[in-house]
């Protein structure tokens, strides 16, 4: 019992070392929690995804995709593309609406179908979730030979930690970007993270 939990501490504190880092999915999920749009929809597809790709780096699917890189070539080209386009989006935000202030409350269908649509793609054609979740947790989850799977057990419940916590937890911020100047930062924010993470991927980084 002693090596299962700590396997799952294992598991929870690499897969939160990994997660915590600064990029493009959590600057969106932020965004999003602090304008309370879509947040459980945009929290659960996060935590999904990354549980179900920790499930099938420590079932050893990390062999397959490194066996075929152009498998990982066009998800970096296609995950560049987007995030410089939606980087482009904020910055054009950041510029044209300086006394548009968001509401922090509230959201319509379709914004609500645009989220769950950008987060999608925010996940699954950024490269790096891939190398993290598939490829290293994968490697490591290995190494704990029978309790591999409590080793990803744990990073899956990291994952969905984290998420929740940045996203729900975003809204306790709310009063601060009820100013109009204060979107302008995150906006500014977020096309620096995005335009970064896509000139990245691009050079292949």
């Amino acid at each position: 019992m002693h090596n299962v939990f700590t396997a799952g501490a294992a598991g929870f504190g690499t897969g939160l070392s990994l997660i915590v880092a600064i990029g493009a999915q959590n600057a969106f999920v932020l965004r999003q929690g602090i304008r309370r749009d879509a947040v459980l929809p945009v929290v659960a597809i996060c935590a999904a995804s990354d549980a179900l790709l920790i499930t099938l780096g420590v079932a050893g699917l990390g062999s397959l995709v490194t066996a075929w890189p152009p498998a990982m070539t066009a998800v970096r080209w296609l995950g560049a593309a987007f995030l410089l386009g939606y980087g482009l989006r904020a910055a054009v935000r950041a510029y044209r609406s300086p006394d548009a202030a968001m509401h922090t409350e509230g959201s319509s269908v379709r914004s609500r179908r645009r989220a769950v649509l950008s987060c999608l793609a925010m996940t699954w054609l950024n490269p790096h979730v891939y190398l993290d979740t598939v490829l290293l947790l994968g490697a490591i989850a290995a190494a704990k030979g029978p309790l591999r799977w409590e080793f990803g057990i744990g990073a899956a419940l990291a994952s969905l930690c984290w998420f929740s916590a940045l996203g729900f937890g975003a809204r306790l911020l709310s009063g601060v970007f009820a100013r109009p100047s204060a979107w302008r930062v995150i906006d500014v924010l977020m096309a620096a993270t995005m335009l970064f993470v896509g000139v990245m991927l691009l050079a292949g980084a």
